[in-house]
């Protein structure tokens, strides 16, 4: 499974060089980063496409992974 999501990164990559105005790339390369859990990776992608379409679906996730990353339950932490 990481040699399929390695070899969609290097062609995403390779295709963002390309067009890096590509809002749709950028969202696919978050969600990749997503799957794999490298949260500041799919920050980064689905912000890059925000900057490119604030209307874009990668508001939707960013939006997602902020909150995620941003809950914690104290209660853990005092026992």
């Amino acid at each position: 499974m990481e040699e399929r999501f390695a070899d969609a990164e290097a062609l995403l990559k390779q295709h963002i060089d390309e067009n890096p105005h590509d809002e749709a790339a950028h969202f696919l390369m978050g969600n990749l980063y997503r799957k794999r859990e490298d949260w500041q990776g799919a920050l980064n992608e689905y912000q890059a496409a925000i900057d490119i379409n604030p209307e874009s679906p990668a508001r939707m996730a960013y939006d997602a992974i902020q909150e995620v990353l941003a809950f914690y339950n104290k209660d853990m932490f005092n026992q």
